[in-house]
């Protein structure tokens, strides 16, 4: 059975093991080891999940299987370097699931369910970054309407990756 749910402080150890375990499977391959390694160590630490998790402005959810974690998807203030963001513009952060949870349709219920958080309070711009290489993530991100407006590197130890950074404007409420 699976279950999505909003994480809270208490699941900072599960996030961080989750969030590393699915960016290795995702991304690993393509870092020197000790790239990768501090990157993990820095990004997905438990201590930084846990003021992720207690920031009032950020929200984090756990794609759940039979009460195992198999995916999350994270959501706050757009951070990124763009300069058409602006202030209350809003960010899909991340959205990941492990491998044999992949094109089962539940990666499109965790996005859903992070924009909704997002447009709470009504339609405003939301945001994302994705790898320039990673193609089914662009084209489903394609589907919600989101499209590319610019670009920005993304620092994995001494590797830059050139991400796209996509936008969806405003929906009618």
């Amino acid at each position: 059975m699976y279950t999505i749910r909003r994480a809270g402080p208490e699941d900072a150890p599960t996030l961080s093991v989750l969030a590393t375990r699915t960016f290795v499977e995702t991304f690993g391959h393509l870092y020197p080891a000790q790239d990768l390694q501090d990157f993990l160590d820095e990004a997905y630490a438990e201590d930084r999940q846990r003021v992720i998790l207690s920031h009032p402005d950020y929200a984090v959810w756990l794609l759940e299987r039979d009460g195992v974690a198999v995916g999350h998807a994270a959501a706050g203030p757009c951070g990124l370097p763009h300069p058409d963001v602006q202030p209350g513009d809003g960010e899909l952060k991340r959205l990941y699931l492990i491998k044999e949870q992949q094109s089962c349709g539940w990666g499109s219920r965790l996005l859903e369910t992070a924009l909704t958080w997002l447009e709470r309070n009504g339609p405003r711009t939301l945001w994302l970054g994705v790898w320039s290489e990673n193609f089914g993530a662009q084209r489903f991100y394609a589907r919600y309407g989101f499209s590319k407006v610019g670009t920005y590197e993304f620092p994995v130890g001494q590797v830059r990756d050139l991400e796209f950074i996509l936008r969806r404007p405003p929906r009618a409420a």
